[in-house]
């Protein structure tokens, strides 16, 4: 069999101790999300450190993590919550954010999503369409007039400029803002911000600093403009590359707005950039076989618990505690029969035996959140590492999940 033995440079370190990886697997089972609080924080310190012009709010993107233990995490850090569903605001007032620390910026409300969004006193709202906007409006002024809504909400639209988005279905376009700020103003309310997303995961920082002049100068067209929300998008280098660099970033930003006749409010949504490396998917060896020099292992997960690389990027990183120097090209599968559960393929690994572990790393975006009960597997419990201890943070599901809503 064909082996590497160079293994330093091609296996990444595991996160933590083989004897805690047991500890964690005995007390709350396999497979385990395991969030380390340290790692965390300090991504939430070097990125908010990062941006030094002053009314800056960072909102941290739940759509890439709605655990409510790692959402009061950032609370206790400062940070707001970007919302891109009611069901973010819902996790986001759970977990004791103020509404007006809560950053709507979502698509296709229906009016009873609309009402709720604006009952919950939601301050900051970034519309998708003229419809969105209208909308929006409409009920703001009936629930104003039933008095059941005192502050006015500030609104603002997602922007779509093909040149620096792409084909992309979200946001407005320039050429709309005089009929938006039409429909604000018919309702009583003001046309105050701009949002510009990227797109999904883009590491290359240049995609962020090369149009700051261009987004600065299409939010001046708005005449009553007020804060101005650059990002998401923000990239994670899964599996090494380039990676998202925040202090330039920060720089050019900060640079640029300081520019301007006066100061105007920043809101920056990080999401899979803040939590995606402070986790790892701990599952054990449940088999092992041969397909000439490649090594398939079975392990007791599913990739049904990640979200799958064709959304949001290529495998994960995958990390074991053997110690052997030779490595075997390596596909670590899923326990199941779908024929594209893979948690890696052409991986690097020593020979594997039943029982081992493994650690698939870089989970903390888009892993629980993307999970599903695809062929019916319970999903895994949440523990969090703290301070040299651990907790659970979310119940292992059983098979009684799988009835659950069922009328039979």
């Amino acid at each position: 069999m064909q082996t590497i033995v160079d293994r330093t440079s091609i296996l990444k370190q595991p996160p933590f101790t083989l004897a805690l990886a047991e500890e964690l697997l005995a007390t709350y089972g396999s497979p385990l999300y395991v969030y380390q609080s340290d790692i965390l924080r300090g991504t939430i310190a070097r990125i908010t450190n990062a941006i030094s012009y002053p009314q800056t709010q960072f909102c941290f993107a739940s759509v890439t993590n709605g655990n409510i233990a790692l959402l009061q995490i950032f609370q206790a850090c400062g940070w707001g919550l970007h919302a891109n569903t009611p069901g973010d605001i819902y996790l986001g007032i759970k977990a004791g954010f103020a509404p007006k620390k809560i950053v709507y910026s979502g698509s296709n409300l229906h009016q009873s999503e609309m009402e709720q969004v604006l009952r919950w006193g939601v301050k900051t709202l970034n519309l998708d369409s003229l419809s969105q906007l209208q909308l929006c409006c409409e009920v703001y002024q009936t629930l104003r007039e039933n008095q059941q809504i005192l502050a006015p909400p500030r609104l603002g639209l997602r922007l779509n400029l093909p040149e620096l988005t792409g084909d992309s279905r979200i946001g407005v376009r320039s050429t709309e803002f005089p009929d938006a700020i039409s429909i604000a103003k018919t309702a009583g309310l003001k046309l105050s911000g701009l949002h510009f997303y990227r797109g999904t995961g883009t590491n290359s920082t240049a995609a962020f600093t090369q149009v700051i002049d261009t987004v600065i100068a299409t939010a001046q067209q708005l005449p009553d403009w007020e804060y101005l929300d650059f990002g998401g998008g923000f990239g994670y280098p899964y599996r090494g590359g380039t990676a998202f660099d925040w202090e330039l970033f920060g720089a050019e930003l900060t640079n640029r707005i300081n520019r301007l006749y006066r100061p105007i409010d920043l809101i920056v949504e990080p999401g899979r950039s803040a939590v995606a490396g402070c986790a790892t998917l701990l599952a054990r060896v449940v088999s092992t076989k041969w397909q000439e020099a490649k090594q398939i292992v079975g392990v007791d997960t599913t990739v049904a618990n990640l979200s799958v690389p064709s959304v949001h990027g290529g495998y994960r990183e995958i990390c074991t505690w053997n110690c052997q120097d030779s490595l075997h090209v390596t596909d670590v599968c899923g326990n199941t029969t779908y024929s594209r559960d893979y948690l890696g393929k052409n991986c690097q690994l020593p020979a594997l035996r039943v029982g081992e572990v493994l650690g698939i790393l870089d989970v903390g975006a888009y892993g629980y959140a993307m999970s599903s009960h695809f062929l019916h597997r319970p999903r895994p419990a949440e523990v969090l590492l703290e301070n040299s201890h651990h907790r659970l943070i979310r119940r292992r599901e059983d098979y009684r999940v799988l009835l659950a809503n069922q009328v039979f």
